[in-house]
Parts: structure tokens; sequence; C-alpha cells
């Protein structure tokens, strides 16, 4: 009578190659979850460039964070999370609004409002953190000052 199964043998190998699989698969998996989170970021931050361009031209000034992007930052400050009640004043200090690492410990970036000539500027923090360097690459093409009003621009 023959009997069928698996043997230990059989079963061993099995183990060993899921695990080698397993080996290969979760680092892969683990950098994809980091290539989200950086892709995250700098949709936030061309989301937030945009919408504070879109305030400003619609009502000539600026005004609170909450008021001109739904986009998230901390304060320098406190490290709290920006909401209605972080004025222009806040972010036209020269700390400005920083764009924090997921940890939120560190500053990717950094945000400075200027009411009198319409201008968000956008630089870079010195940061050695994998993220930060991420989020660095990924909007290296807006880290500069923005021009939304100003005696440069004209309205015809």
């Amino acid at each position: 009578m023959r009997r069928s199964g698996f043997t230990m043998i059989e079963l061993i190998f099995v183990i060993v190659i899921l695990g080698i699989l397993a080996s290969v698969a979760i680092p892969k998996l683990a950098a994809t979850r980091d290539d989200a989170k950086i892709s995250k970021a700098a949709s936030e931050v061309s989301t937030m460039v945009s919408d504070i361009g879109a305030y400003y031209t619609g009502h000539g000034k600026f005004s609170n964070l909450s008021s001109m992007t739904n986009v998230k930052l901390t304060d320098a400050a406190d490290s709290a999370t920006l909401d209605s009640d972080i004025t222009l004043a806040n972010l036209q200090a020269a700390d400005g609004a920083h764009y924090t690492d997921t940890a939120g410990a560190k500053s990717c970036l950094k945000f400075v409002l200027s009411s009198v000539d319409g201008n968000l500027t956008v630089s870079s923090e010195s940061n050695a953190t994998a993220f930060c360097k991420g989020v660095n690459q990924a909007v290296k093409d807006l880290v500069k000052t923005h021009q939304f009003g100003g005696s440069s621009i004209s309205f015809n």
C-alpha cells in the first residue's frame, strides 16, 4: 500500500526555498514603501507651492496657511502641525515653515513667505536622512524663490 503525502525532506526544501524568496522580496518591498513616501512628499510640496500661488493670484495677498493649502507642515518653534492659527507672521519669520521627514525629527525643506513682494522661497535643509535626500532630489526644480507678485510681475 502506497501512502500519499510529503516526506520530511521535501517539506524542508520547500521551507528553505520560501525563506530564500522572502529574504529577496522583503527588502524590495521596503524600498518600494520608501519610494512611495518620497513621491507623496514631492506631490505635497508641489501642490502646496501651486496652491499658495493660486491663492496669492486670486486674493493679491497671503493669509494663514490653512486658507491657502491643505498640505500639513510643521512649525519649527513647537513642531506642531500647522493649522488655522499659524498665520503669515509665523511663515515670514526667519525659521519659516518646515517640511519634515517621516519621523518628524528632521527638516527637509523650508518655506518662507514675503508679503512685501509676494514671494515664496523654498530652500533645502541640510539633512542626511535618506527620506530628505530623496525629497530634495524629487523637488529640486521647486527649490527656488517663486514670484507671485511684486514689481517683476505685470498685470495687463
